[in-house]
């Protein structure tokens, strides 16, 4: 059987840019097929404790978004067969100039866009910019959205749909049972690709996903794993890439 694809997510530069790319080199390792990673944020309204507190830790430095498209551009140097999406918040990819934004993304490496806050059909030219610069906008579905606008989404003609497997924010855990399924089946009914994630933490969650996306989305579990043993990146490398050969196989 071959394994499933994972989208691993990072926040930029936690906590030290440094020990991010070590991470990442261990989430490639552990056979992660795309990199999501973000640009910190100071008010993420889609994201748990851990990134968020990840997030406020990085900010604290200056970190600036020009630091974090660096950052994105050295893992796409050291992993050119990597795909990279950034996920970010609507305001930092508006105040510069939407167009300006993509091409800078571009140019560092990034393949697709994940902009929660934005909507799909009132993008601010997000897709247009994205398609400009060969990458992808990936909206964001999620179980609250009301059937009519729902199938919208899935006939819009999106390559790829990240499907939030619930309402809420992401690190606690997600239960797949028939609501799940049934959700997924009318994300994906328009043909889109879909990415599934919210709460993925163990292979057994996976595992329930595997015939009905085309990748799973981890991030919680590895911004914890990274909080938690910081102060030990060789420990921090091992339960990373483990964690990530549990996720895909």
């Amino acid at each position: 059987m071959s394994k499933r694809k994972l989208m691993s997510h990072l926040v930029a530069g936690y906590p030290t840019n440094e020990t991010a790319l070590e991470a990442a080199r261990s989430l490639v390792k552990g056979g992660a097929d795309i990199l999501e990673i973000q640009l910190p944020f100071s008010d993420p309204s889609a994201d748990g404790p851990a990134i968020q507190t990840a997030c406020t830790k990085v900010l604290e430095r200056g970190y600036k978004t020009k630091d974090g498209l660096d950052f994105i551009a050295t893992l796409h140097k050291e992993f050119p067969q990597t795909t990279i999406y950034l996920m970010s918040y609507g305001s930092l990819v508006y105040t510069p100039g939407v167009d300006a934004f993509c091409k800078k993304a571009s140019e560092a490496g990034v393949k697709g866009m994940i902009i929660p806050d934005l909507p799909f059909d009132h993008d601010e030219g997000l897709t247009a910019s994205c398609k400009k610069y060969g990458m992808v906008n990936i909206p964001v579905a999620a179980p609250s959205m009301s059937p009519e606008r729902l199938h919208k989404l899935s006939h819009a003609g999106f390559p790829y749909i990240y499907a939030a497997l619930r309402v809420g924010i992401t690190g606690t855990d997600t239960s797949i049972d028939k609501d799940t399924l049934d959700f997924l089946s009318k994300v994906s009914e328009g043909g889109s690709k879909i990415y599934a994630g919210f709460g993925i933490s163990n292979g057994n969650q996976a595992k329930a996903l595997n015939t009905t996306v085309e990748a799973i989305v981890a991030g919680s579990v590895f911004v914890r794993l990274i909080s938690e043993n910081q102060g030990n990146v060789e420990k921090l490398k091992s339960l990373v890439e483990a964690k990530a050969r549990e996720l895909c196989e």
